[in-house]
């Protein structure tokens, strides 16, 4: 086997959106192994909203990808070599393998073990991984739809949205999505069984009371910002707000100023609650034995948006931001 290995590097710090120049495509001799360590050839590397968190050097919960470091990235990855004997060679993992065609890595980058048998390779990123993880969990733990409940969910056509909008669903709830075209409304409605939409290039309150008449009950907020000032001042006493994630806001230095919400969570007696799926790992398997169980069936769709070359890698993560992803947004290498 070559021991030379093409990475993705961060080349300089971006502040907020990171765009494909702010990344290098590097060659590097690996390392050879040491005792319990693995060497795992990647399959999939998952582009997702969260990597503008890792490479700003703004208030994170994780320290920032250093400059000249690998990209940090999850992956579906096959054991190439070992020295493990948990991890014999030939098994599929998923875990922090970065942006690289192979990773030298201890068991603790390894989020879960990825069984062929329950769904494709690339759905264990997506529908198996942490965005449809996210979707059920967050929507179960903190939103606990009931039947005829609305359920308003942003960025409703994204890799998370789309789930959590199926899920809430067969929950038996009304489900509305808010997104940034027609047409991505008009997919969310056909593809995804959300019951409307709403163009957040309207005037977020005047569209919420025309396609939300008898208020919000849950909000899935995946964007924060003017989107999810709107939503709260929408809800119905009792509601419950699901903080997934803020990618509207380009960059929290210095924090963005806005309407405040604490009369609003006061007076409609609101529950709101962050949700970070790296806390819940002991569930993992659990869950997504759930989530294919519902694919398997033909009740959960997850669409995926698949390029090929690690080149391509920086360019998708700038598209994901802009919203020209359809779907689960993935990079396929040659195994």
């Amino acid at each position: 086997m070559s021991r030379s290995n093409r990475r993705i590097i961060l080349a300089s710090r971006p502040v907020g959106i990171p765009q494909a120049r702010h990344f290098e495509l590097t060659t590097a001799e690996l390392p050879a192994l040491a005792d319990g360590e693995l060497l795992v050839e990647n399959v999939y590397l998952s582009v997702d909203p969260a990597q503008r968190g890792y490479v700003n050097d703004e208030d994170n919960y994780a320290p920032p990808v250093a400059v000249g470091a690998v990209m940090r990235a999850l992956a579906i990855g096959r054991v190439a070599e070992s020295q493990h004997d948990a991890y014999p060679v030939g098994d599929y993992l998923y875990g922090w393998f970065g942006w690289q065609e192979r990773c030298v890595c201890r068991p603790d980058a390894v989020l879960r073990r990825v069984d062929p048998r329950q769904a494709s390779l690339s759905a264990a990123a997506g529908l198996l991984g942490i965005n449809g993880l996210t979707a059920w969990m967050a929507l179960h733990d903190i939103g606990r739809p009931r039947s005829g409940e609305t359920v308003v969910i942003s960025a409703a056509a994204g890799a998370v949205g789309a789930l959590a909008g199926q899920l809430a669903h067969l929950a038996g709830c009304r489900v509305v999505a808010v997104v940034g075209s027609d047409d991505k409304g008009r997919r969310c409605v056909a593809d995804y069984r959300y019951d409307a939409y709403l163009d957040y290039h309207q005037h977020i309150g005047d569209g919420l009371r025309r396609v939300c008449p008898e208020g919000v009950d849950v909000y899935f907020d995946n964007v924060g910002g003017d989107i999810a000032d709107g939503v709260i001042r929408q809800m119905n006493r009792d509601g419950r707000v699901i903080q997934c994630g803020t990618i509207s806001i380009p960059c929290w230095v210095p924090p963005p100023q806005g309407p405040r919400n604490e009369r609003e969570i006061l007076t409609r007696r609101l529950r709101m609650q962050g949700f970070v799926i790296f806390d819940h790992a002991a569930r993992y398997d659990a869950v997504a034995a759930e989530l294919a169980a519902l694919a398997a069936s033909g009740k959960l769709r997850c669409d995926e948006d698949i390029e090929q070359g690690l080149e391509r890698a920086p360019q998708a993560l700038v598209d994901v931001y802009a919203g020209r992803n359809t779907g689960k947004k993935l990079i396929q290498l040659p195994l």
